[in-house]
């Protein structure tokens, strides 16, 4: 770990001052702490060397806030996860963003993480986590993508280019994705909404830059609005081991319901794409028709159309069309 200067801000005003941090950029030379579960590893490893880091903790009085009403579910974001996992209102009126925090990291890590820092979190990708291979565009820009003709079991198939196949790593934004979530930011120019499916830039040949947040910008909240759809939402998540891993496939769903017709579906896939990924075509073939086996099947091969593989995760997008599968026969069988 290289030497940094250490700062602490009283407010979200206060941090933005560091106008510096945000942009997506992992060499950016002021970083944010807050639960301090993804910048603290990265310093380790060196793959990150931030000049400062400034320390947020003190926004968690006016920022960590759990409420619902009828318009939706307010999140503070710096909430930790295990604060939203266990929210009983949370459980039972969106059980889809209650698992997806569940089935995260471990409890010693939920208990530390707040939900802000959750969004952000980086790829797990080993290339850019270990600074000894050189070829990494996301660490090094225009250095290569050594996964291309590495080890890539685990990385993306949606929403990759030649520039970087790294996959997303968490499991809130899918679920958050799905249900259309907003975000509120403060920042040097003031506040502003941000739909949580524009935070997540597409790798585009520059996957150094990794989110869309302003320089100085802080992730205050999370607005996840209400619907029908929300108490029938479930998610599923595939991993090598039962607890503390990454998905290798996982899916949110959440349905609205006619008996057995699906009158609005809300559709997230995790563990397969280069970002949160939501799943239109999916939804498009699937809404106004019975929800059976076979329905289900016609709407997770239209998820995964136009996947692209490497010679170890070719096996993916069939996993991640049974993780579909599992997951909408799963929602229609919960009580609305």
């Amino acid at each position: 770990m290289q030497p940094f200067a250490f700062d602490r801000a009283a407010s979200a005003a206060d941090a933005a001052k560091h106008a510096n941090t945000g942009a997506g950029d992992v060499h950016a030379s002021v970083q944010y702490l807050a639960g301090g579960t993804t910048v603290v590893d990265l310093m380790k490893l060196n793959v990150m060397t931030p000049e400062r880091l400034v320390d947020l903790n003190a926004l968690r009085q006016q920022h960590s806030a759990i409420s619902l009403d009828d318009q939706g579910l307010d999140l503070g974001a710096f909430a930790t996860m295990a604060m939203a996992a266990h929210h009983p209102q949370v459980n039972a009126r969106y059980p889809a963003l209650a698992e997806s925090l569940k089935l995260a990291a471990s409890q010693q890590i939920r208990n530390m993480a707040t939900l802000g820092g959750n969004l952000l979190q980086r790829t797990r990708c080993t290339y850019f986590r270990d600074v000894s291979w050189a070829a990494c565009n996301k660490r090094s820009p225009g250095s290569g993508c050594a996964a291309m003709e590495g080890f890539n079991r685990n990385h993306a198939v949606l929403g990759v280019d030649e520039s970087c196949i790294a996959q997303y790593p968490g499991d809130f934004a899918v679920a958050l994705v799905a249900l259309d979530a907003m975000l509120s930011l403060q920042g040097p120019s003031g506040a502003r909404k941000l739909p949580i499916a524009e935070l997540h830039r597409p790798a585009d040949k520059q996957p150094h830059l990794e989110h869309t947040l302003k320089p100085g910008e802080v992730i205050t909240a999370i607005h996840v609005p209400a619907g029908a759809w929300t108490p029938r939402s479930t998610y599923i998540k595939v991993r090598d081991r039962e607890s503390y891993e990454f998905a290798i496939s996982s899916a949110a769903v959440a349905l609205d319901m006619d008996g057995d017709t699906v009158r609005a579906v809300r559709i997230g896939l995790g563990g397969m794409a280069y970002r949160p990924w939501r799943s239109r075509a999916a939804e498009q073939a699937l809404t106004g028709k019975t929800l059976t086996p076979e329905s289900a099947a016609q709407a997770a091969r239209a998820a995964l159309e136009g996947a692209v593989t490497h010679e170890m995760n070719a096996y993916k997008p069939e996993l991640a069309r049974r993780t579909l599968v599992r997951a909408l026969l799963t929602a229609k069988s919960m009580r609305a």
